[in-house]
């Protein structure tokens, strides 16, 4: 309303104030008017005319008021659809089809030490879809130590057409508690760096869960500090 009528914006506050104090607030489990009064707000419906003039002009003005809120919210509402939409593609799958499984485990890891893990396979498979779920979501037959739930949204399949190449046949490891397992698997190579004009140790180190060409270096005092049985992995 400030952008629409600029000029008469402040005529709006008190309605405004209203229907802040008569909404539902989660923290209260009531409204703000509620908890004030001890009684529910009353809604204030007006239809039909009234003798009053006063009281038919703020009937009519709420009406117009009433009126642009709804095509307002009806365009903006338009274009978050149309927003959401560029990136949606429609596709459904029948049983026993192949499809590629979209998976990023490094937001599921609690460890945001490893910003390697980006470089994972983005799909896994192909895995066998066993049953539609609903309209949008389908059960995949996944390896039995896969310690994933077997339900995903259709957003994170892909089918499987032709030959397709994947990077990765497996799902990634997961822990007891579903987290993802990151540590260093093998030690490949060692050198020295020089730093702040001092010598520093450094490792080439090939991750769990990331396939050999991702090895990074790293530095050995930083590898002891953050994985405390490092000795006994790697060296």
């Amino acid at each position: 309303m400030c952008f629409l009528k600029p000029n008469s914006w402040a005529k709006w506050l008190p309605q405004a104030e209203w229907w802040y104090n008569t909404k539902h607030h989660t923290a209260l489990g009531l409204t703000p008017f509620e908890a004030l009064y001890g009684y529910k707000p009353p809604m204030l419906n007006w239809e039909g005319n009234s003798t009053v003039n006063s009281v038919q002009e703020i009937m009519h003005n709420r009406q117009q008021l009433n009126k642009i809120l709804k095509e307002q919210l009806l365009k903006a509402q338009n274009r978050m659809k149309q927003c959401a939409d560029k990136k949606r593609s429609e596709r459904t799958f029948q049983e026993g089809d192949e499809v590629y499984l979209k998976l990023q485990p490094y937001k599921q890891s609690s460890l945001a030490i490893r910003n390697n893990v980006k470089l994972a396979a983005r799909f896994y498979g192909p895995y066998t879809v066993k049953k539609r779920i609903g309209l949008v979501a389908y059960e995949l037959d996944l390896p039995s130590h896969a310690k994933l739930y077997l339900v995903f949204h259709v957003s994170l399949l892909k089918k499987k057409v032709g030959a397709n190449v994947v990077t990765s046949l497996n799902p990634p490891k997961m822990d007891d508690i579903g987290q993802l397992k990151v540590y260093p698997a093998l030690v490949l190579d060692k050198r020295m760096v020089k730093r702040n004009n001092e010598a520093v140790t450094q490792l080439l180190i090939q991750w769990s869960n990331l396939r050999a060409e991702n090895a990074t270096w790293e530095d050995y005092t930083v590898l002891k500090s953050q994985f405390l049985k490092f000795d006994s992995w790697g060296q």
